[in-house]
């Protein structure tokens, strides 16, 4: 990753140190044993007391309230009438967290990837709609929720979620952003369980259900069972504090929780672990004699959040926090590690601001590394609350090189690969993968402290939104923010 000569002092000393260090490995470790990070369940409150533990500083433990979901018993059963007989065969599948209870029979109409104009063009009142995880290769990426918001407005019963990535691996994902805290700025949903049920199916599954929906002259009924509960519950968010006690700060975020299906390694296991690290890195190197200038200019807050797999409720929280203590308009930065760690390449999403893009490439370059750019602004990741705001935001995922890596999985660089599966497990994140993207983090988070960064207008955010199309979607999945209509 660097040439030892050519290096600056700065990073030879963060390199050393994270090349040196079992730190990174262990903790990830810790992460992924736990059996169940969803938001505030028992696991990820332990995710918290083991990142409370690691950070540097003075760490806090913040708790907030959340509608917490619980799995039960999913069935699901597809009758096929042909002229010979009928056909009833039963398939697996897991529900998707909001996902209310309740039973189904209905109709099954294939959707292909679930865009708007797709689902406008079925007829799904009162049928259950197949959607594949995939989206159009000449289109933007189409998230769950959307497809989701939109198989509802349809009048769909139920909604399944065909994974596109084989291997039998049904997904998961919530259906909608959950419940508190206090429910602001989430558009036009409500809080609590979802309207219609909602499970995910492997691609395998998904083969035979979209020939049973497309097949002329022998109508397929599927019969759906999905036991769940959406309860009270508590989540919680871990915070400390580096550099100078500056007006201004750099928030730099991960999330602790994951779905709970599977270990979560990748989503967030290894992002979480890059932040933790770089975090300890920067309080290492900071009266280093031998890392001249390494210092920060503004203060960092380092925030490991909960609950933003369903419904980013712990980046909420936080921004709430901020927000009554300095002022959102005194948030310098963001820099969210959503995804980092994963693969051997940083991809940086910019979220449309030139000087994101400017201190990414920069960074990158200096010290001799790929850099994927991302420069279209979403919304579904922790650095939302702020990004609607006008902070500038980065966030930091990966992606392999061209012949593929184990952590992007067979989906490729446009799917999730295997995050969001049980298949999200401790074998296929890479060790130097975490070493040489909490490197780069802590650079990246350095650099953010010194530079003057323009706020984005709010405006000018909703703007890029419309220009990529995904209005339509972000309403469907209530999370257009009510003040820009």
């Amino acid at each position: 990753m660097f040439d030892q000569d050519d290096a600056d002092p700065l990073v030879r000393a963060l390199a050393g140190r994270a090349f040196a260090d079992p730190f990174p490995w262990r903790f990830l470790s810790r992460i992924a044993e736990i059996p169940n990070r969803l938001g505030g369940s028992p696991g990820e409150h332990r995710a918290a007391e083991l990142t409370h533990v690691a950070l540097p500083g003075t760490p806090t433990v913040e708790e907030f309230p959340t509608q917490r979901w619980v799995r039960g018993r999913t069935d699901l059963t597809v009758a096929v009438d042909r002229s010979d007989g009928t056909v009833e065969r039963e398939f697996e599948a897991i529900a998707l967290p909001y996902s209310p209870g309740g039973t189904v029979e209905a109709p099954l109409v294939d959707v292909g990837y679930g865009t708007q104009a797709a689902i406008e063009a079925a007829a799904l009142d009162g049928c259950v709609a197949v959607a594949s995880t995939d989206s159009p290769a000449d289109g933007r990426f189409v998230h769950r929720m959307e497809k989701f918001g939109h198989a509802v407005d349809a009048g769909a019963a139920a909604f399944l979620f065909v994974n596109h990535v084989p291997g039998q691996l049904p997904p998961t994902g919530s259906l909608r952003f959950g419940g508190t805290p206090s429910d602001v700025e989430l558009g036009t949903a409500d809080a609590g369980a979802a309207s219609i049920p909602g499970v995910g199916v492997s691609r395998e599954t998904g083969d035979w259900l979209t020939d049973y929906a497309t097949t002329p002259g022998a109508p397929a009924t599927a019969r759906l069972r999905v036991e769940a509960a959406t309860e009270p519950g508590e989540s919680r968010n871990v915070l400390t504090h580096l550099g100078p006690d500056t007006d201004e700060r750099v928030v730099l975020v991960a999330h602790l929780d994951a779905h709970d299906i599977a270990e979560g390694a990748l989503d967030n296991g290894a992002g979480l672990t890059v932040a933790v690290t770089a975090a300890r890195l920067l309080a290492a190197v900071a009266d280093d004699p031998a890392a001249p200038d390494s210092g920060l200019e503004r203060g960092v807050t380092v925030a490991a959040v909960g609950c933003e797999e369903t419904g980013l409720l712990g980046a909420e929280a936080l921004a709430d926090r901020l927000d009554a203590a300095v002022g959102l308009d005194r948030v310098h930065a963001v820099c969210n590690v959503d995804g980092g760690g994963r693969a051997r390449d940083l991809r940086a999403f910019t979220h449309g601001a030139e000087a994101m893009e400017s201190v990414a490439r920069e960074v990158t370059d200096a010290v001799g590394v790929p850099l994927h750019l991302e420069r279209t602004p979403h919304s579904f990741s922790d650095h939302w609350p702020f990004l609607r705001a006008g902070v500038p935001a980065l966030q930091l995922h990966s992606r392999s090189p061209p012949a593929g890596g184990p952590g992007e999985g067979p989906g490729g660089p446009r799917g999730r690969g295997y995050t969001h599966t049980r298949a999200d497990t401790r074998d296929k994140v890479d060790r130097r993968d975490l070493r040489s993207h909490a490197v780069l983090t802590a650079l990246l988070v350095r650099e953010l402290t010194r530079r003057d960064l323009p706020r984005r207008a709010p405006e000018a955010v909703a703007a890029d939104l419309r220009e990529a199309s995904a209005e339509p979607g972000m309403r469907a999945a209530g999370v257009w923010p009510e003040r820009w209509d």
